[in-house]
């Protein structure tokens, strides 16, 4: 797409401007306009197939979806609308509400009215989209409506009010209806009863320090900044209401002093969670803090971050040769794809053009660019209502979660591991394998078939350490009186494993394997004999400059490399570092190092792992000490942990955790495989 030049005085680590983010919206907005229907109330994208709410709603998610940066694009600019969109939105809003209809399909007789909304109906979603949408360009559209019109519009929002929504983030969809239905004057005791329920409803999901789950125990992602702080400050903002904001937005400031820290120097998100292919949306609540004064981010950081996650997909051909957004994280992804996104799915990234509200003038937009975190030093940040370690590196600008909290699993049920929260790490430059080996995973070989991590219990956090427990499930079935105590500590840009396993019977295989880096040549490496020990293998693509490595220290016996059958989201080929051990008692230790990198020279990726005690509990003591001297003294028992790091320049520190596991201890086996791949960092 034809962009301005860049300004690398203005914005000297991105060299984009607001110019740049007009027109980018404007790209998408008016690429979109050749799919509308005759009535203009239904956009129905190119796709593969339609949801599972079928194309009438698939069709409405285009209208919804892209009226909202339209929206944001045009109050931006105090109403100036040279493509003459308000003009289709507002016709659309005619045909659309005619005549509602249940149906999923179709029909001959109304070919362009909206569905009904329903309890738990995708309608509902989109009906927040809309209703934000004219309550920011109120002046020259609503207000410029046929009274029947109105009316009509009216009466199909309002049904939000009066719907029971999905009991997750979904509570704030009536809410944002009912805050432009009661500006409106429309159903104004429902409207307001809707905006009380919704506020107390997500109340349940607010862990604190900024953190909610999304409806599940555990369920930690995106949904955070991009719906459940997003909407609350946003409605609290429009409505002017002071109270009601300084609680939000102080919740919003404690969020994004996390979520600044899961972007990476190239941009990009950690890749993480559902809905991915909403990519730069994840910019949405950066701008809102800004918007509404309620951050801990310079003006010029908040625009370095979401330039750089703009940037980053637009480069790398997240927007099609037609102006469409795909659905996928790059190009086109179907394993992204979850049953309820349709073509117009990826649209709800129009939020992150929420920047656009801010005037040209506002500091956000005059001040140079600074660093984002990942750019200035290397860190490791811990998030404990996740119950998460982030580690980044400077030199290479990667950013990499350690997941001991994140499951995303019902309350009631586990069901199988979904690879975006149940991996032990996720990063700004990897994605999750979806056929052949987990990446990122221990699991025990039982009859040939690898167990999966099931409900992830949080054991406890501190500086430079993250832990949680898991009871391992082969076949749907959890294996009786097995658990898993995993504790992941960082040192720079490596981090080390350390597993107890209890109940496992003697002989079970042990599998751990690293980070699956992609690229277009990736390929394993040497191989010895079956079952003999190896020095190790190698992928390579694009000249190696994303590596992945995966060293033993303590249980492992033997080290490959495997390809991966259908690569990542981050390309077709992929490469994936593993070992394998086998448990010798009712409980063993297994440890190893592991490593992904940007950065061409590093030292040799290793440490040294000796046991120091054991207690009558079953805790084991263990110290890791690095090749710099760094010591870590660790102990860790059945859903215990406790961990101290001391060494040249490190300082010291203690904290320890406690879950629920039981079960006893006691170290054995030994092992030094290891496993190495690189492969490019494609674009």
């Amino acid at each position: 797409m034809p962009l301005p030049p860049e300004d690398r005085h203005l914005s000297p680590r991105t060299g984009w401007t607001r110019a740049h983010w007009e027109a980018v919206a404007d790209e998408l907005l008016t690429a979109v306009r050749p799919y509308a229907s005759p009535g203009q109330a239904l956009i129905d994208l190119p796709g593969t197939g339609p949801s599972w709410s079928g194309r009438r709603s698939d069709g409405l998610e285009g209208y919804a979806r892209t009226f909202l940066p339209a929206a944001l694009r045009i109050a931006g600019a105090d109403g100036d609308d040279p493509h003459g969109l308000l003009d289709a939105y507002a016709r659309g809003l005619d045909a659309g509400t005619r005549t509602p209809t249940a149906e999923r399909g179709l029909t001959d007789g109304d070919p362009e009215s909206w569905p009904l909304i329903t309890d738990r109906g995708q309608a509902m979603v989109e009906a927040a989209s809309i209703a934000f949408a004219l309550r920011l360009t109120r002046p020259w559209l609503w207000d410029r409506l046929d009274a029947p019109v109105r009316d009509r519009v009216g009466r199909w929002l309002a049904d939000a009010l009066h719907r029971t929504p999905n009991d997750n983030n979904w509570w704030i969809f009536p809410l944002s209806v009912g805050g432009f239905l009661a500006e409106a004057g429309i159903e104004e005791r429902a409207a307001d009863a809707a905006v009380r329920r919704g506020l107390e409803r997500i109340e349940r999901f607010h862990l604190g320090d900024g953190w909610y789950t999304d409806g599940r125990p555990r369920a930690f992602d995106n949904y955070n900044g991009w719906a459940l702080h997003l909407y609350p400050v946003l409605h609290a903002h429009l409505a002017a209401d002071r109270p009601l904001l300084a609680e939000y937005g102080s919740r919003l400031a404690a969020h994004l002093a996390d979520q600044a820290h899961l972007f990476g120097g190239d941009g990009a998100p950690v890749h993480q969670g559902r809905s991915l292919t909403y990519r730069f949306a994840a910019t949405a609540p950066l701008w809102a803090g800004a918007l509404t004064g309620h951050t801990p981010l310079a003006p010029g950081t908040t625009r370095r971050i979401a330039s750089g996650a703009l940037r980053h997909f637009v480069d790398r051909g997240a927007i099609d040769d037609r102006g469409l957004l795909t659905l996928g994280w790059y190009g086109p992804e179907p394993r992204l794809v979850q049953p309820y996104s349709g073509p117009a799915s990826p649209y709800w990234a129009g939020s992150g053009f929420l920047g656009l509200l801010l005037p040209p003038d506002h500091p956000v937009w005059t001040e140079p660019e600074q660093p984002a975190p990942a750019e200035e030093r290397d860190t490791v940040r811990t998030l404990a209502k996740p119950n998460w370690l982030v580690q980044s590196t400077a030199a290479d600008g990667l950013v990499r979660l350690h997941n001991h909290g994140s499951d995303d699993q019902p309350a009631d049920h586990v069901r199988p591991d979904d690879p975006h929260y149940a991996r032990l790490a996720h990063s700004t430059a990897t994605g999750p394998t979806h056929d052949g080996p987990a990446d990122n995973h221990l699991a025990l070989l039982i009859d040939g078939a690898a167990s999966e991590r099931g409900r992830i219990e949080p054991v406890g956090c501190g500086p430079d350490w993250a832990a949680s427990l898991s009871r391992p499930r082969v076949g749907g079935e959890e294996l009786a009186g097995v658990t898993v105590t995993t504790v992941t500590l960082v040192h720079g840009a490596d981090e080390a494993r350390v597993h107890l396993v209890t109940g496992a019977a003697p002989g079970t295989g042990v599998r751990q394997t690293g980070w699956a880096v992609a690229g277009r040549t990736a390929g394993a490496g040497p191989a010895g004999p079956a079952g003999a020990p190896m020095p190790g293998a190698r992928a390579s693509a694009d000249g190696g400059r994303l590596v992945s490595e995966l060293t033993g220290l303590h249980g492992f016996t033997r080290a490959a490399l495997l390809a991966v059958p259908g690569g990542t989201a981050f390309g077709p080929e992929a490469a994936v570092p593993l070992l394998d051990g086998v448990v010798d008692g009712d409980a063993a230790v297994f440890a190893c190092a592991a490593r992904l990198t940007g950065t061409a020279v590093l030292p040799p990726l290793g440490a040294a792992l000796e046991a120091t005690g054991s207690e009558a509990d079953g805790t084991r003591q263990l110290r890791l000490t690095w090749p710099d001297g760094t010591t870590h003294r660790l102990g860790i028992g059945p859903g215990t942990v406790s961990a101290a790091v001391s060494g040249s320049g490190t300082g010291s520190a203690a904290v320890s955790g406690t879950g629920t596991g039981t079960g006893s201890a006691a170290v054995s086996g030994t092992g030094t495989g290891s496993a190495a791949g690189s492969v490019g960092d494609e674009g």
